[in-house]
């Protein structure tokens, strides 16, 4: 089969399109900016790929159209699409329907931590022998790629992101509902994507749909420390439950050491140590809920712990990006204030109060431009000691300095981002530790700020 994918240069339809090619299917492609490094990635695979959304691109006469969520309505290819009545289906749709079947699925929800727990729990699973095949908004630095079929052709297991924002124009469902998981992790849920979901409500009735669809000798890992989950479950679950969390009567806990390291309680009982380098409480409840759902297809915990020793983690998850005269420069995917709160928070525990941390942020995602979160930054900025911002007021709406004021002299904000890095250039200092976060390509200031220190 011949499938054209439109909006292909997204983490997730690049993803589908690795998988598509994998499954034997012929590939090609578009998308409104194809450029590296995603556009090298799909090449590489030999996927031809086409800059823009022409309606000449009907030409190419494929089987089929595989829709991303980028596209809405008014976008010239899909209107010519529809017009001549071509056969078109979601990128979750097609997942479901044509990757998905037949395989026991392990989905991970969640507000913060999908990415890095998806990986978890697919490095888990790879070392324990099971050969997963997985589909990951990141690329995992254990395999280098972002999704693949299988490990090996008899692999029943796939894990994949389940993530909550809408599937496609003519689908407002969120993307997880496809997926029809077997084991699904609930990491949190907060409130997020401002530009498609009204209130935290919303949100929650999109979560109860994922929960309906594991059926009833699935396992449903949930978050026992959040209000909202609770809130979904209490809606009606019909499969196994397990909890993990810090409260009192989960399933699943931790014991936790002042290096990082800890033990895995499960029914108040030590089941396993995990020791390794990765920071922050965030990851430690990502790692208890891998260890929770690999134990659903029969992983021990004693296994599953351990292999985290060699789990190491995603590309741009609190990645280095260099040392220069002894400052160190982190990229970060943070870009809600939980998440960035996190992050800064994990980072402070793990070196103390004795060097500095220099946050630089761009507040660029859809919610933060619609100012839905701005009030909530100086809060998630508090283990900063110095913060540079980026961003015109022409872009996000709002006016970035003025929503960083109440954190006073230690803030600022700019619109040029030279400026920006010849201001963080000068105010670093030796053992200083610069964290960059955003959630796209911010310009290149990692490498900009790396020169500049040089």
């Amino acid at each position: 089969m011949h499938i054209h994918i439109l909006g292909i240069c997204g983490t997730f339809m690049g993803g589908l399109a690795v998988l598509a090619k994998e499954a034997g299917h012929r590939v090609t492609g578009c998308d409104a900016n194809v450029y590296p490094p995603m556009s090298t990635q799909l090449e590489a695979q030999g996927i031809e790929l086409i800059t823009g959304y022409g309606p000449e691109q009907v030409a190419l006469k494929p089987d089929l159209y595989v829709i991303g969520n980028v596209v809405t309505r008014g976008n010239p290819l899909i209107e010519e699409i529809m017009n001549r009545g071509l056969p078109f289906v979601s990128g979750p749709q097609w997942i479901g329907d044509h990757i998905l079947k037949d395989k026991w699925v392990l989905a991970v929800a969640g507000t913060h931590g999908k990415t890095t727990t998806t990986a978890m729990l697919t490095w888990i699973l790879e070392d324990a022998g099971y050969a997963p095949g997985f589909l990951i908004g990141g690329v995992p630095k254990n395999f280098g790629v972002s999704a693949r079929m299988q490990g090996d052709k008899d692999s029943i297991f796939f894990v994949i992101e389940a993530d909550e924002y809408d599937t496609a124009f003519f689908d407002k469902r969120s993307k997880f509902v496809h997926y029809h998981a077997k084991t699904a992790i609930l990491n949190n849920l907060e409130y997020d994507h401002a530009d498609i979901f009204p209130d935290l409500g919303a949100i929650e009735t999109q979560f109860h749909h994922l929960v309906r669809t594991v059926p009833g000798i699935g396992r449903v890992i949930f978050n026992g420390d959040e209000a909202p989950l609770q809130r979904v479950l209490k809606r009606g679950c019909w499969s196994e439950k397990e909890s993990f969390g810090r409260g009192e009567g989960a399933d699943w806990a931790l014991n936790e050491y002042d290096d990082g390291t800890f033990d895995v309680m499960f029914n108040g009982e030590v089941a396993g140590h995990v020791e390794w380098s990765l920071t922050g409480k965030h990851n430690r409840a990502n790692a208890l809920a891998a260890i929770a759902a690999a134990r659903h297809v029969g992983v021990p915990v004693a296994q599953a712990a351990k292999s985290l020793a060699t789990f190491e983690n995603v590309k741009r998850r609190m990645e280095v990006r260099g040392v220069v005269n002894g400052i160190t420069v982190y990229d970060d995917f943070a870009h809600h204030p939980t998440a960035i709160a996190t992050t800064v928070g994990g980072l402070r525990q793990k070196i103390g109060k004795a060097a500095r941390i220099l946050a630089v942020l761009e507040p660029r995602s859809n919610t933060m431009k619609l100012g839905t979160m701005k009030d909530a930054l100086p809060g998630s900025l508090g283990d900063a000691d110095l913060v540079f911002g980026y961003g015109s007021e022409q872009a996000l709406g709002w006016n970035l300095g003025q929503a960083l004021a109440p954190m006073g002299g230690i803030a600022s904000a700019y619109e040029d981002i030279d400026a920006l890095v010849a201001a963080v250039a000068k105010a670093a200092q030796p053992g200083d530790q610069i964290i960059v976060m955003s959630n796209g390509g911010f310009g290149g200031v990692h490498d900009k700020i790396l020169k500049a220190l040089a």
